[in-house]
């Protein structure tokens, strides 16, 4: 039985980079920081902003670590 191949690291940089996007995008970045307001944080659009950039350099890490040499 063969091994289902893994998605090629250029793949995932292109899909994390679309969401990288979405991320930051205005109409999804606003509901962001509705949920960190609702939450009770301190400057909901910085945490909005940090956080989406925190998961995003988190998935770039896992991606380039996880690619072959």
């Amino acid at each position: 039985m063969t091994r289902p191949r893994r998605a090629s690291t250029t793949a995932l940089l292109w899909a994390l980079f679309a969401l990288g996007v979405a991320g930051f995008n205005f109409p999804l970045l606003a509901v962001w920081a509705a949920l960190a307001e609702q939450a009770g944080l301190a400057a909901p659009w910085a945490v909005a902003l940090f956080t989406v950039w925190a998961l995003l350099i988190a998935a770039l890490a896992w991606v380039l670590e996880r690619a072959p040499d």
